[in-house]
């Protein structure tokens, strides 16, 4: 159940959500109108790409599905677990976060390729900082499994089932900030375009060294 969720999820989850909508709404504006946080739209475009026989394109396309699938694969070795727990090594998966956005920053701004591939790898990375636990589904970057895990939960308390609210409250914390998040990243990419990469970048840092320090108190305090 989501009530053995540690406290600290809910803002974790807002934060977060909030990072990728943010850099994704960047990735429509400025990497070829491409998102970057998900995949289901890219992978789309690459069985089109397929058919037209754009082979560039095409190889393009699969390098960011790759790309992804090796952020995820650092996260995977990095953290071992999908249960959340103090102690686990998500800030150092943070920091990596934080270091690959601020690799892809000059990269993109000189229109160079290989940023799509780092910045898509950050978001696979975030992505699979957090995944199942208790039967609670939690994803950062993309919003379709969480609209549909809501619309359960609202069709089950149609039915009379006993409605969840740290679940229902969860659920919109994550949506909530990824749109947020979407507009502040186009606000700030018409003001600074690609530099404006940089506040996704510190917020990874803080939220990283955040987690350090609340993680080492609570093992001092126990």
């Amino acid at each position: 159940m989501i009530s053995k969720l540690p406290k600290w999820v809910e803002s974790g989850a807002f934060i977060l959500s909030f990072v990728a909508g943010y850099i994704n709404s960047i990735g429509l504006l400025g990497f070829e109108h491409k998102a970057v946080s998900h995949l289901s739209g890219t992978a789309t475009l690459l069985g089109i790409n397929l058919i037209n026989d754009t082979l560039a394109s095409t190889f393009h396309i699969l390098l960011i599905l790759l790309s992804f699938l090796v952020g995820a694969t650092l996260s995977g070795f990095l953290i071992r677990s999908s249960a959340l727990k103090l102690g686990r090594h998500y800030d150092t998966a943070l920091f990596l976060e934080a270091v690959l956005i601020l690799i892809s920053i000059p990269l993109l701004s000189k229109n160079n390729f290989i940023g799509h591939y780092v910045i898509s790898a950050a978001c696979g990375l975030q992505n699979a900082l957090a995944t199942s636990y208790s039967g609670a589904i939690i994803r950062t970057t993309h919003l379709t499994g969480i609209f549909t895990d809501l619309g359960i939960l609202i069709g089950a308390k149609l039915r009379g089932e006993v409605f969840d609210k740290r679940k229902f409250f969860l659920f919109l914390l994550i949506i909530s900030g990824f749109i947020f998040g979407g507009s502040s990243g186009a606000y700030f990419y018409y003001q600074f375009q690609f530099l404006s990469l940089f506040l996704p970048t510190l917020i990874c840092v803080f939220i990283a060294f955040s987690y350090r320090i609340y993680s080492q108190k609570s093992v001092n305090c126990t």
